[in-house]
């Protein structure tokens, strides 16, 4: 029976008002805001006469997954806000480019926090989805910015790709992609889109892929993306605006990786995955979300020797064709901004499901500074292969490492964890010094943090150093485009007293799901404030 007819107008008109302009909202799962959304949503469901099952086909997501949305007990995205805007042919909120946070720091943090699966695992993940020409359910994937232009990318060229629980994704790859139509905002936001270069030369002779973009440090070449593929017969030519690339001649190979690269090294892999015979990868960096796609390519059937190491050996084979469940594992990087969390507010903090093997130099290191931590014995992650420990913390007494902090390719410190020895190394007594060779002008965002009352001396692009113990008082800073810089200060935030405003938090959304509402179930004290 068709549902009674309700006074659209002034119904939309009522429920509006719960959503003020401009107003400042907490946002957090089964907040007012959240929940004000939700049931003005669902009006606006109801009033155009759809089911939850109608409307879930439209978003292309899950029945529960609009359940979720109009209980308020989902966080959206602007993109996923916009979709939903277009499905009911009426825009939903107006929301500003600027999103802020507003901490109350000096508060010590307590209780228990579970290390969320990884970004980049679950990037390469989707990009390796593209071998396979069965149905691919990925588990333990974050709704983060930076996997929603990942998702764009994919549909933009005809894969089916949509959300069947609040964190796993249904990919089915169509026989025939529609490469020439590939989104090239979002493909030239991430540096990620360049992973779909491996997987698509096994589906089109010629196509085009913009420059990537990601995270503004300095120049970032595709050196070893390009030699490790021509070396498997593929043709790359750098164009004002784009890359073009011809695969019209595939074999397997011997490759020489010119600099230690992860996602090139994905992009590799992938590559041979379907080359048959066997490819050597040597001086692979055997980091997590490399080992991670080698650990999917293995239950896809394709044989890999060396997974951990710095020689990959990949035995390709003729087709993937198989119905697959994966389980993304934790992400080591977000166990490391919890850890530097709970040092810098000298809080008792137990961080669970961190992967020991990305983390085992770092927690060395800290506790050599002084660091008092208790951890678990080893345990698995759902993927059966990455060891997970808890750790816990103690409030501790920190004094500056003799020898300076820098990364390494792995097993030494990871590049993406050592900006969160900035805010440690302020609450340390002494001199410390950090070396952050990968990256070009990285270093220099770490200086931000003197606007919080650090001492940080910044020698050259790549190093500074820093005097501790110095106290954080609260400031107003606006984020750097940098996932992990932005991410440092909203570290060193926690420990600032007083009021802290940290504004344009997009490039932290990029990386981390939930981190306000999350960081605040375990004694933080931050607002959202967004402009809608």
């Amino acid at each position: 029976m068709k549902k009674p007819s309700i006074n659209k107008n002034k119904n939309e008109k009522n429920i509006s008002a719960h959503v003020d302009v401009k107003s400042k909202v907490r946002d957090s799962a089964g907040s007012p805001s959240n929940k004000s959304l939700g049931f003005f949503i669902k009006k606006l469901r109801e009033d155009r006469n759809l089911t939850q099952n109608d409307f879930a086909k439209l978003l292309k997501t899950s029945q529960s997954a609009v359940a979720r949305i109009e209980n308020g007990g989902q966080n959206m995205t602007t993109d996923e806000l916009n979709r939903i805007s277009a499905a009911l042919g009426r825009k939903i909120v107006a929301i500003s480019d600027s999103i802020d946070v507003e901490i109350e720091g000096g508060r010590k943090l307590s209780g228990t926090i579970t290390t969320n699966t990884s970004k980049n695992g679950a990037l390469g993940l989707i990009c390796a989805s593209l071998l396979n020409k069965g149905k691919t359910r990925l588990h333990g994937i974050p709704r983060i910015e930076e996997v929603q232009r990942i998702i764009e990318l994919m549909e933009s060229i005809g894969v089916s790709i949509k959300w069947i629980d609040k964190n796993t994704l249904e990919i089915v790859v169509p026989k025939k992609l529609k490469v020439e139509k590939l989104d090239q905002v979002a493909a030239g936001r991430i540096r990620s889109g360049l992973m779909i270069i491996g997987p698509l030369i096994h589906r089109e002779l010629i196509f085009k892929i913009p420059h990537a973009g990601g995270c503004k440090m300095g120049q970032r070449t595709i050196s070893a993306h390009r030699y490790g593929l021509e070396d498997l017969g593929v043709k790359i030519e750098t164009k004002s605006d784009h890359y073009l690339i011809e695969s019209k001649k595939l074999k397997p190979a011997h490759i020489i990786m010119s600099e230690s690269s992860d996602t090139a090294a994905e992009n590799l892999v992938m590559a041979a995955a379907l080359i048959k015979g066997e490819t050597t990868i040597q001086f692979a960096p055997p980091n997590y979300q490399v080992q991670e796609v080698c650990f999917f390519l293995e239950t896809l059937g394709v044989k890999i020797d060396g997974i951990g190491t710095t020689t990959l050996v990949v035995h390709g084979i003729d087709e993937i064709n198989m119905d697959v469940d994966y389980y993304n594992s934790e992400d080591p990087t977000e166990s490391m901004m919890f850890i530097s969390a709970g040092v810098v507010t000298q809080s008792t903090l137990t961080i669970t499901r961190c992967p020991i093997d990305f983390l085992a130099l770092e927690m060395f290191k800290l506790k050599k500074m002084g660091l008092k931590y208790k951890q678990s014995s080893v345990y698995y992650a759902v993927n059966g292969r990455t060891k997970l420990v808890d750790i816990t913390i103690y409030p501790s007494k920190l004094i500056a490492p003799i020898d300076k902090i820098s990364a390494q390719p792995y097993p030494g410190i990871n590049t993406d964890n050592l900006p969160f020895f900035v805010p440690i190394a302020t609450q340390a007594r002494g001199t410390t010094l950090i070396h952050d060779w990968m990256w070009e002008n990285r270093a220099i965002y770490f200086a931000e943090l003197n606007r919080l009352g650090a001492n940080i001396n910044l020698a050259d692009p790549h190093r500074v150093f820093i005097q501790g113990e110095t106290p954080l008082k609260g400031a107003q800073i606006v984020c750097p485009l940098a996932l992990r810089p932005a991410m440092i200060i909203m570290v060193a935030m926690l420990a600032a007293k007083g009021k802290s405003i940290l504004r344009s938090i997009y490039p932290i959304s990029r990386g981390y799901e939930d981190i306000a509402e999350r960081l605040n179930g375990i004694g933080a004290d931050i607002r959202v404030i967004k402009e809608i």
